[in-house]
């Protein structure tokens, strides 16, 4: 018989932490806000480079938040496993910063809002599987040069 229970209760999942809802809250109410920016721009101001000295587009770096959402998720994952997320430099980030504008300079608004739309919600669905346990857990950060980061940090940093 406590076998039976403890195998019942062990397939139960957990209650979800309210932290991590709490994360996944903040992560929809920075997605308002990234949806609620480009609506108003016109065409060209869509393909406006940000700056003088970052050539990408407004709609190419729209386009760029939301294709890392999960790759982002995906270092949080790791940092919550305990593992140590190596290779990951700000040299490597502007290398793949450069080569994602250069293919996504032409990406209609209509279709970043959506992907922006999925992957985010989708990394909302992800942060609520956090447990409290896996949110406080750090590990070296090679983007922060080495540093231990907690999984919560890294999906705070996020958004």
């Amino acid at each position: 018989m406590n076998a039976i229970v403890k195998e019942t209760q062990a397939a139960q999942p957990a209650s979800p932490s309210r932290r991590a809802e709490s994360l996944a809250s903040r992560s929809k109410k920075a997605l308002t806000a990234w949806l609620l920016l480009p609506k108003g721009f016109s065409e060209s101001e869509w393909r406006t480079p940000v700056s003088g000295s970052d050539r990408r587009s407004v709609g190419a770096v729209v386009h760029h938040v939301a294709a890392v959402y999960p790759a982002e998720i995906d270092v949080a994952r790791t940092i919550a496993s305990s593992k140590p997320v190596t290779g990951v430099t700000w040299e490597v980030v502007s290398e793949l910063n450069a080569k994602h504008a250069c293919g996504n300079s032409g990406v209609t608004k209509a279709d970043t809002l959506e992907l922006l739309r999925r992957n985010s919600r989708e990394a909302a669905t992800a942060v609520r599987a956090f447990t409290d346990e896996e949110l406080d857990r750090a590990a070296p950060l090679s983007l922060s040069l080495g540093a231990p980061m907690t999984a919560q940090f890294v999906i705070e940093d996020t958004h």
